[in-house]
C-alpha cells in the first residue's frame, strides 16, 4: 500500500513525520529514522484499523498573502 509521508523539521531539532491518510504522526533525529517510525507507526495503526485507500492524495501547495 503507498502512503503518503509530510515531513517537516521539529522546533526540538529532528523531524516529524505526518501521514494525512491515517493520522499518525511521529517524529525522528533524521528523515530516514522520522520515516522509518511513521511506517512502524502506520503498520500498528492498520493492524488495529485496517482501511483500503481507493485512491492516491492529491498533494499540492498554495501561496497565501500576509501582511
Amino acid at each position: 500500500m503507498l502512503l503518503t509521508a509530510v515531513l517537516t523539521e521539529a522546533e526540538e531539532g529532528g523531524y516529524v513525520a505526518f501521514n494525512p491518510e491515517t493520522g499518525t504522526t511521529t517524529r525522528g533525529d533524521t528523515v530516514q529514522e522520522a520515516i522509518a517510525n511513521l511506517k512502524e507507526a502506520t503498520r500498528l495503526f492498520l493492524d488495529e484499523f485496517p482501511m483500503r485507500v481507493a485512491s492516491y492524495p492529491l498533494v499540492t501547495t498554495f501561496d497565501v498573502e500576509h501582511a
